[in-house]
Formats: structure tokens, sequence, C-alpha cells
């Protein structure tokens, strides 16, 4: 395979992924700050953005329960573990482009 053609492939993947990964955290954030505002979790679009995020952050609070029965930190550590994983996949694919290159 040419590798020119390659780096464009991994380059793209990098890309989407990217995307994807920043959709997603904009999503979390839309779907904390619905909690704020009264009615739109019972929405369908606060529904919908509930079946997404709540089985990723259910594992997260069964590791550490809301503080005081209020405090729920597990978005936070949702965007630390999402920003661990999006420098670990940079890593990777900055490697993959200097393997090629």
């Amino acid at each position: 395979m040419d590798k020119g053609l390659l780096l464009q492939i991994i380059v793209t993947v990098s890309d989407i992924v990217s995307i994807l990964l920043t959709l997603f955290s904009w999503g979390l954030i839309i779907y904390i700050l619905s909690s704020w505002i009264p009615g739109l979790r019972e929405s369908s679009f606060g529904q919908t953005l509930g079946k997404v995020y709540e089985p990723v952050l259910e594992p997260i609070r069964n590791l550490i329960p809301p503080l005081g029965g209020m405090l729920d930190l597990s978005p936070i550590i949702l965007f630390l573990v999402l920003r661990l994983f999006v420098a670990g996949l940079d890593s990777i694919f900055n490697a993959l482009i200097r393997m090629i290159v």
C-alpha cells in the first residue's frame, strides 16, 4: 500500500475519532446542564441523552457515590477519563504517522 494513502487513512480516522469524542463531550455537557432546566430531562430529547450517557455514568457512580447524596462527581470523572483517552489516542496516531513518514 502506498505510504501517502496509508498516511491519509490514518489522519482521516484520527479526525473522525476526534470529532466523535468532541461531540460526545459536548453532549455530556448538555446532559449535565439539562438537570438544571425543569422538565428537560423528561422530554424526548432528555430521555435520548439519558439513554446515551446513563450507561456510561452509572458504573462511575457505583464506584464513587454522590457526595452527601447530592454532589455527583461522575461527569467530572468521565471528562477526565475522556481527556486521558483522547491523549492516548493522539499519541498512538502520532506514533503511527511517525512510523509511516
